[in-house]
């Protein structure tokens, strides 16, 4: 989690001391805070990988095809002087890197050369509460390889004990 500030503007604690322990705070408070995340507009994050791919100038469409049937983006091609080479620099999501290379390789005749390199986090688009958004198929088979329940609960859950 990024960017995360909880305001508390009204506690009530219990008079006698004894009971002020971690055992009345901590449950009251994570539920309060789990609900406060779903309500927040939640939105994941994802790897981005930068891919710097060597390639003849005949290959380019190869590479930007590849590219682009995996949410790639071309930040910018590069000649190198004295060569037929060019180089491709792009923005990759490091999900969509699995089997990229030889993805690559096939559409470009083995002629392109392609180096990933970890370069930042960017916002996955779409809303990871709305079932049928790329985001909400991805936290639901986390959750479902974490051996959660696959649908993120509701608020109620949260609110029931408070």
């Amino acid at each position: 989690m990024r960017g995360i500030r909880f305001n508390i503007h009204d506690v009530t604690l219990h008079a006698d001391a004894i009971h002020r322990g971690g055992g009345q705070i901590i449950p009251t408070a994570r539920r309060v805070l789990y609900a406060c995340q779903l309500t927040a507009s939640p939105r994941l994050l994802e790897p981005m990988y930068l891919v710097q791919i060597q390639c003849p100038e005949q290959v380019v469409g190869g590479v930007y095809g590849v590219l682009n049937k995996r949410r790639g983006q071309v930040n910018q091609t590069v000649p190198n002087l004295g060569t037929p080479i060019l180089t491709v620099n792009a923005y990759l999501p490091v999900n969509e890197s699995f089997g990229f290379t030889a993805d690559l390789r096939s559409n470009t005749g083995g002629q392109a050369f392609p180096q990933c390199v970890f370069d930042h986090w960017q916002v996955f688009n779409g809303d990871p509460l709305e079932e049928g958004s790329k985001p909400f198929t991805v936290v639901s088979a986390t959750r479902k390889r974490k051996g959660l329940s696959e649908n993120v609960p509701s608020l109620d859950k949260f609110l029931d004990k408070l």
